[in-house]
């Protein structure tokens, strides 16, 4: 495994009773209460509409998680030659996905839809750039017939930092992630729901001509996989 990051000294302060300091600091939000929620969110039965999703109440559950290493360091793997590797935290009864992605230096995601989908996505360590393209396929931004022959057009760009959340659906746009540094791994968390990329497949898509290709299935590993790998 890749280490992230530097062990932190925390230096004796004369006076400080750092017990009692300790004890007065409320337990953390993890990973796990976080993944909980969204469950208890979601719900225990039955499928899930795109359009009766909280979006606003997940993304503000994803903002009260603080990223900590030792809550997702298990699900922590990067494929050798990818530019990045889904890691599988949780499927929910197919309502939703949870994954930790792991981006290799200088490289990102080709531009994509989201088969219908809600995204939100976490940065868990360095930093990660999201450009959002209009999709030519939507709300009559050019003609249909025109639309796998136009350069597609950018509509935004930022960079993420650590713990910043992005959201992101069709009804947005496209969008491309990529990791900008050229000498560190990034590390994002992200939750799709309903899972349709990985269920039914999605579409990457060309900048200079806005054409599409259709990918049958967003795959990510199990533990199982993974620790098949390393074998």
């Amino acid at each position: 495994m890749n280490s992230i990051l530097s062990p932190i000294s925390v230096p004796s302060v004369p006076g400080c009773d750092v017990r009692q300091s300790q004890a007065a600091t409320p337990a953390p939000y993890t990973l796990a209460q976080l993944v909980a929620d969204i469950k208890l969110h979601l719900g225990k039965e039955g499928g899930i509409d795109s359009s009766d999703v909280d979006e606003a109440y997940l993304v503000s559950l994803a903002r009260k998680y603080n990223s900590n290493p030792s809550d997702w360091a298990q699900y922590y793997y990067s494929q050798p030659g990818k530019h990045y590797t889904r890691n599988s935290i949780e499927d929910i009864n197919h309502k939703a996905n949870i994954l930790l992605l792991v981006w290799s230096p200088g490289k990102g995601s080709l531009i994509h839809d989201h088969a219908g989908a809600h995204c939100i996505m976490k940065v868990l360590a360095g930093k990660l750039t999201e450009t959002v393209y209009y999709n030519n396929n939507n709300n009559g931004a050019v003609d249909k017939e025109d639309a796998d022959t136009t350069p597609l057009r950018v509509k935004s760009e930022r960079t993420h930092s650590l713990n910043e959340v992005a959201y992101i659906s069709d009804t947005i746009g496209l969008h491309r992630v990529h990791n900008p540094d050229p000498d560190n791994v990034a590390v994002s968390l992200h939750l799709y729901t309903p899972p349709h990329a990985a269920d039914i497949g999605y579409h990457v898509f060309d900048e200079t001509t806005g054409s599409s290709t259709f990918v049958r299935q967003a795959k990510a590993l199990s533990m199982a996989e993974k620790m098949g790998i390393k074998a």
